[in-house]
């Protein structure tokens, strides 16, 4: 237990590090489309901020690919495309249970749905954080 508990915390700390690195990449397109948001195009706003969207859900998905690769180096799954749908289940916390790890390893995946639900919940914070301000932005250009 202590080992999938080392695992799963080194892991979480990957994933941690990518999210960052994610949301600063998001915040650098956010500030370099700052003339869109500006404007006073809604569309050109959704536009921006869809591509901050995008650099997110990636985000989350590269997460779940790290801990597949975490799943498939421990031996719990014969093929990626098996870890990488089973990370996933846990990443968004739905829990199907059609592919479920042995025993050994079974605590990762609670572990990954807890990295799970704070990663998606900073992604859902930045995009609702870039959305508002650039809504403001852009009343602000149509003079409202």
């Amino acid at each position: 237990m202590l080992m999938n508990l080392v695992f799963g915390i080194s892991t979480m700390t990957l994933c941690l590090l990518l999210q960052s690195l994610l949301l600063l990449a998001a915040a650098r397109y956010y500030s370099a489309s700052d003339y869109l948001v500006n404007s006073p195009s809604l569309v050109a706003s959704i536009i921006v901020v869809n591509g901050v969207m995008f650099l997110l859900v990636i985000g989350n998905i590269m997460q779940a690919a790290i801990w597949a690769l975490v799943f498939q180096v421990l031996g719990e799954f014969d093929l990626f495309s098996k870890a990488f749908y089973h990370s996933m289940v846990n990443f968004a916390t739905l829990g199907y249970g059609d592919f479920v790890m042995s025993e050994k390893h079974k605590l990762l995946g609670p572990i990954e749905a807890i990295n799970g639900v704070l990663m998606i919940g900073v992604s859902t914070a930045a995009l609702m954080a870039f959305y508002q301000d650039a809504i403001k932005k852009t009343l602000r250009a149509r003079g409202k």
